[in-house]
């Protein structure tokens, strides 16, 4: 009698997934590495290459262990998106300083890069006449031309009023709480409605004397109070590693 064929229960062999996993992550990591290295220098490679020897220490699968687990993707992704911003930074500091130069108004217009973000700390005399919030027509150009540096860039922006701490009282502003309000929120109109940057980046305050940079005991320090500031604001945390590429 023929004996019949017995056939073994097949099965599939899943052990193609580790180095499939591996391949994923290695492409993902070729994208992050391509994207951060738009403008690379040999500082920025060896911050990269160090955060990439974290993700990948140990030669482990993705799925396997520590080495290329979720979160040490995500913070070095993180630290990345955080070196490329301040290289982004620095640039535009030097380029608005260069053009701050030319305009001839390095005395009164200042740029500062620190863990906040990049900030235009602008004096009063020349944008505003004293005791009022009208944009003087001869700033104008200024503000629009730092508009138009900003344009392609998705930070928050937020303009700070400032004022010294001599009290003012007339029929235009109660305080230099008004007063400081009124020139942050004008200095944000000309941005939006003639630089035409997004009103969804912007927030401002007034600060008036409350938060003085400057000693306000004497006239030198109360003129550098009389200020509004242009704070382009970090969306990544400035860390030890990419904020040796600051001032």
């Amino acid at each position: 009698m023929k004996g019949k064929k017995k056939h073994d229960e097949e099965h599939i062999d899943e052990n193609w997934l580790l180095p499939y996993s591996d391949m994923l992550t290695l492409l993902l990591a070729l994208f992050i590495v391509m994207f951060a290295m738009s403008k690379v220098d040999s500082e920025k490679f060896k911050q990269l290459s160090q955060q990439f020897n974290v993700i990948f220490q140990g030669g482990s699968g993705a799925l396997q262990g520590t080495g290329g687990s979720p979160m040490q993707l995500s913070n070095s992704t993180a630290e990345m998106n955080s070196i490329v911003e301040q290289d982004k930074m620095v640039g535009l500091k030097a380029t608005l300083e260069e053009e701050i130069k030319k305009d001839g108004y390095q005395d009164k217009v200042n740029v500062n890069l620190d863990a906040e973000g990049l900030s235009i700390n602008i004096q009063e005399a020349v944008i505003f006449n004293s005791g009022e919030a009208e944009i003087l027509s001869n700033f104008n150009p200024v503000l629009l031309q730092i508009s138009n540096m900003l344009k392609n860039l998705d930070n928050d922006i937020r303009i700070s009023g400032h004022t010294d701490n001599v009290p003012i009282h007339n029929s235009k502003y109660r305080s230099n709480w008004d007063l400081s309000y009124m020139r942050a929120s004008n200095v944000m109109n000309v941005m939006v409605d003639q630089g035409h940057l997004s009103p969804e980046k912007f927030q401002i305050q007034a600060l008036g004397e409350y938060k003085p940079k400057y000693d306000n005991s004497t006239e030198a320090g109360r003129a550098k109070n009389r200020s509004v500031d242009i704070l382009l604001v970090r969306k990544y945390t400035l860390t030890s590693k990419t904020s040796n590429k600051a001032n």
